[in-house]
């Protein structure tokens, strides 16, 4: 089930939501193969006419593709599909996505994994390591739109990772980065993916400075079961779905 936002999108949002649908869509039909190796993709201006998005956009999109070694851009010929070799064809990512994962999945994923790695943190995370968590989560405070809310944070659980001190923990929470980011994309902008009461990025935060392992896993896992009792009907739609879903309709809005 879709909820509706009280508020148009302003310019700023739908900048950076018509960059992850266009990136979206492309990479798909890259991975999938609608754009074979070698082939050249349309230029600039027909992919800014096709999305109805500007050239700046479209460029934006396209340096994204490149540094994911998707493609490879020759000034005054164009973009062009890269060759993908068989580790990046067998990247974990590609794999979940194959198994057509559902947002409860995802939870119920990272429930034992986010729960461990904070008490990891809590128990050996280092002066900077608290300073990278601080100041993503006053980036997320500070976020005015749902991208960079989202990234922000993303880079909180991601420094969470890293505090927790195992390189395996960070590998298997990096594999999942991309669905959790589709999914933080969706709760960071819709206002009834809340409860009054549950433990967001300050309070784990908190307990993880007050070096408070106990708390700060209980405070995670109610964070995380929080998507299981307000996802509604979304909590059985694959991940990838749900979020075009909740693009288009974020979209729409600044349209209204």
């Amino acid at each position: 089930m879709l909820h509706r936002m009280s508020t148009s999108t302003p310019e700023p949002a739908r900048r950076g939501l018509l960059t992850e649908r266009i990136a979206r869509e492309l990479e798909h039909g890259i991975r999938t193969g609608e754009y074979a190796p070698g082939d050249k993709l349309p230029s600039e201006r027909e992919l800014s006419v096709r999305f109805g998005a500007s050239r700046n956009v479209v460029r934006e999109v396209l340096r994204r593709l490149e540094a994911q070694q998707l493609i490879e851009v020759a000034p005054g010929r164009g973009s062009f599909v890269r060759e993908q070799n068989s580790a990046q064809a067998r990247g974990y990512d590609a794999l979940y996505r194959a198994g057509r994962p559902t947002v409860r999945q995802l939870i119920e994923a990272r429930l034992p994994l986010e729960t461990e790695m904070v008490r990891l943190a809590t128990e050996l995370a280092t002066e900077r390591d608290i300073a990278v968590m601080r100041a993503a989560v006053v980036a997320l405070e500070c976020a005015d739109e749902p991208v960079s809310k989202a990234r922000a944070d993303l880079e909180f659980h991601e420094a969470i990772a890293v505090a927790a001190g195992n390189p395996v923990l960070r590998i298997m929470l990096s594999s999942i980065s991309g669905m959790m980011f589709e999914m933080m994309l969706r709760s960071n902008s819709d206002p009834s993916i809340a409860e009054p009461g549950v433990p967001h990025h300050p309070e784990i935060f908190e307990a993880i400075e007050r070096r408070d392992a106990e708390l700060a896993v209980e405070r995670m896992r109610a964070h995380l079961r929080l998507g299981l009792r307000t996802y509604g009907r979304d909590l059985d739609v694959q991940v990838d779905v749900m979020a075009k879903q909740h693009i288009e309709m974020l979209l729409g809005e600044g349209r209204g």
